[in-house]
């Protein structure tokens, strides 16, 4: 059924389809409205689940490795710092293999404090074991949800899913958005049924300690899982098209425009709407223009992106973080798919912009085409103040 819907409002709904035993969040900005929503469906009976009020982020993410231990589909939302604070749960989480769901509504990083939305967050703990997946729109986070306990579910995987979406811009923008029927919920996503859980009646211990005759192993373990995974997304990409009737193909990336241009922007999340706009006015002016959007972050798609862009010459990568003091996180990714390849793209150039929620107008995906000349750009911001910059450091 199609709704108008707040952002956040509708993955408190999807996340109530979904029917979590257990939740447990810290309020943040901008995750707050998901769940506050939640806790009010908790309140009312409108959803039989436990909600656990807690002190801070780090006690919500082990209230939910609990839960998730015990066998019992669990819940949690954050965003900013409050995802750095539960980032020592976050890492137990990935190495226990438990399948948690986690929204991270993407928001800058302190200092200087900024509540806007950027990719900082979600982009620093790319190590730490968990999927990562990027909405561009409020239909895709809502579909990723279902899509996220899909995979983390599987017995083949068991291992814990981020999905992302721009804080405000997508949390609390209004769209219309068609939400699953419940039947059709249950149809994809049955009850859960966990691999392992802690039960007196058949005690297990889990997250023990590991010297080094046994801890590199559990690395291996979970990359070789990572890395089988690229070819479960896809089955579950088509399940879910028979089911909802909306096709995500194999959820790794999106190629628009792709197949002849001459130029293509890559980039991740609510950006790539922009980028659309930009890529079909440059197509009516008949300028081979497209975007390469990158769905999956962890496990990031290797092959897909070579096989999308071996052959177009020059190639952007906008990232909306920074790794301060080396090249652009997504930007390096990119590049190290056509290490010790014999094509590929004469320039990848590498651009940063939107930090901070600094908006990215058509304009500046205008000034990212006109830049991606002969010549490479090893990395660069895009639209800073040089007023500001002047103000800084002076001449």
């Amino acid at each position: 059924m199609k709704e108008f819907l707040e952002g956040s409002h509708a993955i408190a709904e999807i996340i109530k389809s979904c029917q979590p035993g257990v939740i447990s969040a810290y309020p943040i900005t901008p995750q707050t409205h998901i769940v506050e929503d939640l806790a009010q469906m908790v309140s009312s009976g409108e959803l039989k689940s436990q909600f656990v009020n807690v002190e801070s982020e780090h006690s919500a993410a082990s209230v939910v490795l609990g839960g998730s231990a015990t066998g019992v589909r669990v819940y949690t939302a954050t965003s900013s710092q409050g995802l750095f604070l539960m980032q020592e749960v976050v890492f137990n989480i990935a190495g226990m293999r438990l399948p948690i769901v986690m929204t991270c509504a993407n928001r800058a990083i302190s200092a200087p404090i900024n509540i806007w939305n950027d990719q900082q967050d979600s982009i620093s703990l790319r190590d730490s074991g968990w999927f990562q997946i990027y909405a561009e729109d409020n239909q895709e986070a809502v579909d990723f949800h279902l899509i996220a306990y899909r995979l983390a579910e599987d017995k083949r995987v068991m291992l814990p899913v981020m999905v992302c979406m721009d804080g405000f811009i997508l949390t609390h923008g209004m769209e219309t958005v068609d939400m699953p029927e419940q039947d059709k919920v249950n149809k994809f996503l049955p009850a859960y049924k966990p691999l392992y859980k802690l039960d007196t009646a058949d005690p297990i211990s889990m997250g023990l300690l590991a010297d080094p005759d046994y801890y590199m192993e559990t690395r291996f373990a979970i990359q070789e899982t990572m890395r089988e995974s690229i070819g479960y997304l896809f089955d579950i990409s088509k399940e879910f098209n028979n089911v909802f009737g909306r096709d995500y193909k194999d959820l790794l990336v999106e190629e628009y425009q792709v197949e002849d241009a001459e130029k293509v922007i890559v980039a991740m999340g609510s950006v790539c709407g922009t980028i659309k706009e930009v890529v079909d006015e440059q197509r009516a002016k008949g300028k081979k223009v497209g975007l390469l959007r990158i769905i999956s972050y962890r496990p990031f798609p290797y092959a897909r992106i070579y096989e999308a862009l071996k052959d177009v010459p020059k190639v952007a990568v906008l990232d909306k973080s920074v790794s301060l003091g080396a090249y652009a996180p997504v930007a390096v990714e990119v590049k190290s798919a056509f290490f010790g390849k014999k094509k590929g793209p004469k320039v990848i150039s590498s651009f940063v912009g939107g930090l901070g929620g600094r908006d990215i107008t058509m304009e500046t995906i205008h000034e990212v085409f006109r830049r991606l000349g002969a010549k490479e750009v090893n990395f660069d911001f895009v639209d800073l103040k040089p007023e500001l910059l002047k103000e800084e450091y002076g001449e």
